[in-house]
């Protein structure tokens, strides 16, 4: 059993890759968070869980839900977390999440994508982004290889500076940066509410033909970088940056 979780696509796009190549069932998380679904899911023995980097860490929401979950049958789990540079000293936390859901852990790979924050960082133009998901091709067949084989993952790097990311930094980070008061949509919005119905945690809602952000917002960037006439912004920090999502790359 494949679980995805993701916001622009880019872990969506990784766990087809690896459902493809190894025969696995897919199972969107979104879905099921959204509808707030946590009831058992007949996973097999093997679970892949693959996620974006939410602040060096596997997003809060991800380990929330799964830690709801009956994952009926499973024994072993493999985590594949996409990410814009590096995720830190996720392998951690990932690592403490199995021993919580009392799965055998098989290690967490590390999957360089197109950087899609840009709350905070810029995403690529399309044809660099490209370049960066053909970049990113072994590193997706090396996981395939090790899951299909019923191997454990190679260690990441850990070093200093991975553990206080991961470590201190990234509470910190979700308590002072990750809020939804600074989204705004211009008066290029037409209302077509494909922000509320991407949206995780449905914490967005349309009101006048406008979105409107409640509490509950993980930064996923999904209704920033999928809006159709790009009429989101987030504060003054996207403004002029290019829009990412993995669609527009037509592979």
């Amino acid at each position: 059993m494949i679980l995805y979780y993701t916001g622009t696509g880019n872990s969506r796009y990784v766990a087809q890759r690896i459902s493809e190549a190894l025969g696995d069932e897919l199972i969107s998380m979104n879905e099921c968070i959204k509808a707030g679904d946590t009831s058992s899911v007949e996973t097999g023995e093997r679970v892949v869980i693959v996620t974006p980097t939410y602040a060096w860490r596997i997003p809060r929401i991800v380990r929330d839900w799964v830690l709801k979950t009956k994952l009926a049958g499973a024994e072993r789990v493999w985590f594949v977390m996409t990410c814009g540079s590096e995720i830190g000293n996720a392998a951690k936390y990932s690592r403490a999440l199995a021993e919580q859901l009392g799965l055998e852990y098989m290690g967490t790979a590390q999957v360089v994508m197109p950087e899609n924050y840009i709350a905070m960082f810029d995403a690529p133009e399309v044809a660099e982004a490209r370049q960066i998901v053909e970049k990113a091709q072994p590193d997706i067949e090396n996981a395939i290889a090790a899951i299909a084989d019923g191997r454990a993952f190679a260690k990441p790097r850990n070093n200093l500076y991975d553990k206080l990311m991961s470590g201190p930094v990234n509470p910190i980070f979700y308590s002072f940066f990750v809020k939804s008061k600074a989204f705004t949509a211009n008066d290029t919005c037409i209302g077509c509410g494909k922000c509320a119905h991407l949206c995780p945690t449905g914490c967005i809602s349309i009101k006048d033909k406008r979105p409107v952000w409640g509490e509950g917002c993980t930064h996923c960037m999904a209704c920033i970088c999928y809006c159709p006439v790009s009429a989101i912004e987030y504060g003054k920090k996207s403004i002029g940056k290019p829009r990412y999502h993995i669609e527009n790359l037509q592979l």
